[in-house]
């Protein structure tokens, strides 16, 4: 039988030199390099594509269709997801005083405006897309 102290080591003759099966290997030139392990600790939710700024960690989504809860009459709730708690309560209070008409109104409205990137989270950041 052999013995494994005779067997041929690292440095006994040519052996082929294969990467590790861990590390893969780069992509071509002219493909843009991603890692998928690095977060932007400054912007957890991405930035935006134009301006660079931070997303919010708010969605703009979830805020329209809170918003658009006013078609029931009950207008604000997406303004007080987004944090403008203030601004909420005073369509909460219109919608009550103009009987739904003016919630109807001020929801689709501001559903819209909100949607378009009109409408930014208490601290100025532009709302995220998607949930």
């Amino acid at each position: 039988m052999t013995d494994p102290s005779q067997s041929a080591g690292p440095s006994d003759g040519p052996q082929a030199s294969f990467p590790p099966p861990s590390s893969g290997y780069p992509p071509p030139a002219g493909y843009p390099q991603y890692s998928s392990a690095y977060v932007d600790p400054g912007a957890p939710y991405g930035r935006h594509p134009l301006t660079g700024e931070p997303f919010s960690d708010k969605s703009k989504v979830v805020a329209a269709l809170l918003q658009l809860v006013g078609l029931f009459g009950f207008v604000g709730i997406g303004r007080i997801y987004l944090g403008q708690t203030g601004f909420g309560v005073a369509q909460l209070i219109v919608g009550l005083v103009t009987c739904g008409l003016g919630a109807v109104i001020w929801g689709i409205i501001d559903a819209i405006l909100i949607l378009t990137d009109k409408v930014r989270d208490p601290y100025g950041r532009p709302l995220r897309d998607g949930t």
